[in-house]
């Protein structure tokens, strides 16, 4: 009875905040998110099966159908959340005591704010975030619909990111990247400006990030879990710089916080029922939707470095898997890890390069990553017959052997979170080192 209250409740609350803290807000709707979500997934899993929306979990004993593109109800549920925020946030802006003529540009604020004027740059930054995530949801659903080619949607979120670039160019337009310490008297510069070269970098990062989570897949809760660990960490990074932070960071990671948390209330609901042994399958959906929330929110948010750093192991991933996403070894259309139905365990899968070998200049690379335990390779006669799918889930079975799904999903989001932690010392450890400064704190 409570789970139906509470969207009501927490309504309730954003609402009342005599604040009218945006952040708490998105805490509130983050809360709604949960449950909405939590609510429709179960009513509609069977509606999807039977218009053919459904997959078998080839990690399970009979191979078991489940619904599947249930990332569709989570992006819905966050696109007509974050509509219903926009009064919220800008609720301060709006409650205004004019000067008797109705003229609301002159008007003094209830609160006495220092800055009575709307802040039309944030909400064109706002809204063009969720033209970009309605595009990438829209791109997820299709290529879940009819199975696109890699070569056909690898670039269409860069199309969908368009608004957000140009919000970016109109509303910031900084363009240049600091040079460390050591190079400013040899360059006689302190930073140098990319131009073009720097919306590419944007635009390349609105590519990377969708399609990354989508590399990294296959085993249940792992999408769902990697993109709940990235939303802990930006959140972590945020929080860095709304308590330590100069004023001048505090509204860019306060989007960044008002966006990423009603995400994770969704994607709790979601991952409740994705995860070992999973009910629903997210599909291409979710993975496309998830990673532009990153994207637009290290773009936006003016940390965008810092938030492929976050990435490090999809960027790890993506490089390992290179050799068969070039096809310079077989890439089979599944690189899932195998299951044994004796056992109960998932092994890494292995690609034959018996009838299909690899290309000959790569095959000494091949002896090398076997001897450095990075790939598993089989040899008769001398010859390589076969070796380990190259991804990142199978490459952890081939150091720590054979386990559960379950503990295989936790593993990588140890090690996700591990590295997360690791990589926001460095940046802003390393930061000051190099700069001499950082946005949290100087070196003199």
């Amino acid at each position: 009875m409570f789970r139906y209250l509470l969207p009501s409740i927490v309504l309730v609350i954003a609402y009342s905040s005599k604040q009218h803290s945006a952040v708490l807000s998105s805490i509130a709707f983050s809360l709604v998110g949960y449950v909405v979500t939590d609510l429709l997934i179960p009513r509609v899993g069977n509606s999807f099966i039977k218009i053919g929306l459904y997959g078998k979990d080839l990690s399970k004993v009979g191979r078991p159908v489940i619904p599947e593109c249930i990332g569709a109800i989570c992006a819905a549920v966050y696109i007509l959340l974050m509509m219903f925020c926009i009064p919220f946030m800008f609720y301060k802006y709006m409650v205004t005591t004019t000067s008797g003529g109705g003229i609301r540009d002159i008007s003094t604020e209830s609160y006495q704010l220092t800055d009575n004027l709307f802040p039309h740059a944030k909400l064109s930054e706002y809204l063009s975030s969720l033209l970009c995530l309605e595009s990438t949801a829209l791109l997820g659903i299709a290529d879940d619909l009819f199975d696109l080619r890699w070569r056909h949607k690898f670039f269409l979120p860069a199309i969908g990111a368009i608004p957000l670039l140009v919000v970016y160019y109109v509303d910031f337009g900084a363009t240049h990247v600091l040079i460390p310490g050591f190079m400013q008297n040899w360059l006689q510069r302190t930073n140098l400006d990319l131009g073009a070269l720097y919306y590419m970098y944007m635009m390349s990062m609105t590519i990377f990030c969708p399609n990354s989570i989508n590399i990294l897949a296959g085993v249940n809760g792992l999408e769902v879990g990697q993109s709940i660990v990235l939303g802990i960490l930006a959140l972590l990074n945020d929080s860095l710089y709304l308590t330590m932070g100069p004023q001048t960071s505090w509204e860019s990671h306060r989007f960044s916080a008002i966006i990423i948390l009603p995400f994770l209330g969704v994607s709790a609901a979601l991952w409740k029922w994705n995860r070992w042994p999973a009910k629903v399958f997210v599909g291409d959906t979710y993975c496309y939707f998830a990673g532009m929330i990153f994207a637009v929110v290290g773009i936006l948010g003016h940390f965008s470095k810092t938030m492929l750093l976050l990435f490090l192991p999809q960027i790890l991933n993506f490089l390992y898997s290179c050799p068969q996403l070039f096809h310079i070894v077989p890439c089979p259309r599944h690189r899932l890890p195998r299951f044994d139905e004796n056992d109960g365990l998932l092994y890494p899968s292995i690609t034959n390069l018996k009838e299909t070998p690899a290309k000959k200049f790569f095959q000494p690379v091949l002896r090398a990553l076997h001897v450095l335990k990075l790939i598993h390779v089989e040899f008769v006669n001398g010859e390589i017959v076969s070796c380990t799918n190259m991804t990142l889930i199978n490459l952890v079975l081939v150091w720590l052997g054979p386990m559960r799904e379950d503990r295989l999903c936790n593993t990588i989001l140890q090690l996700q979170f591990v590295v997360g932690v690791v990589a926001i010392i460095a940046r802003h450890a390393l930061g000051a080192l190099l700069f001499g400064h950082d946005n949290l704190w100087a070196i003199v």
